[in-house]
């Protein structure tokens, strides 16, 4: 089996890898980011660039998103202290508005890299921050949508997820919560976020973190770094 998954994933190892796991961010790494939605949204109604961002950012650890990613409050307390905080530097923006654009679109060639990085050998995991509200990996889907993203999560070892886990991004404990979990040393951990914020922390665990600026970067790196063909 291992030598038909070799010739279906030919790759050629570097001569001193030592990466025995990737880790993967969800949103904006094996789906298109939600940021592209969010600027979309912004600019159907008027709104200054990356409004929805920089209310996500005052008071990150304490905000309505932060605590609807932690799951200690529901949709409709979501909805409602979103709708303040937007209020608070004068904009119109529901909080159940901005749940509608959490779903990004499915990025194929990642998703084939999962693949291929299994069929190698290596670990994969998946640390996302999310939200206890629709379907899937709790984002607002269609069932169509769901099933798809279900379809992927399955590929991995372990997820982790903060609407699940109550521990979010950046805090670096969800980060050893997953090599734990792999039983793998940081060290010989790569881990790809679309976030800087996120990636500082996995890098102080010793991690190697890339930094997601797009599908095509994110794969020249990680084939850099493991010595796969992506």
């Amino acid at each position: 089996m291992r030598d038909l998954q070799a010739q279906q994933f030919p790759y050629t190892p570097l001569p001193m890898s030592k990466f025995e796991a990737v880790i993967w961010d969800f949103g904006g790494v094996v789906t298109s980011s939600p940021f592209e939605a969010f600027n979309r949204y912004e600019a159907e109604r008027g709104l200054p660039v990356d409004t929805i961002r920089r209310i996500n950012a005052t008071n990150p650890d304490t905000n309505a998103w932060a605590l609807f990613e932690r799951a200690e409050i529901d949709s409709a307390r979501f909805d409602a202290l979103f709708t303040d905080e937007a209020a608070q530097i004068g904009h119109d923006i529901p909080g159940r508005e901005v749940l509608a654009l959490l779903s990004g679109d499915i990025r194929p060639r990642v998703v084939d890299a999962l693949d291929r990085i299994k069929a190698a050998g290596h670990k994969i995991g998946c640390i996302t921050n999310n939200v206890p509200a629709g379907k899937g990996a709790g984002m607002a889907m269609t069932d169509a949508q769901a099933e798809a993203v279900r379809q992927i999560m399955v590929r991995f070892d372990h997820v982790i997820e903060s609407s699940k886990a109550g521990i979010r991004k950046p805090d670096p404990r969800i980060y050893q919560m997953m090599c734990a979990a792999l039983s793998v040393d940081p060290a010989r951990c790569i881990y790809l976020d679309d976030l800087g914020i996120n990636c500082k922390p996995a890098a102080q665990l010793g991690m190697a973190a890339i930094k997601v600026t797009g599908e095509t970067q994110a794969l020249a790196d990680l084939s850099a770094l493991i010595g796969l063909v992506l």
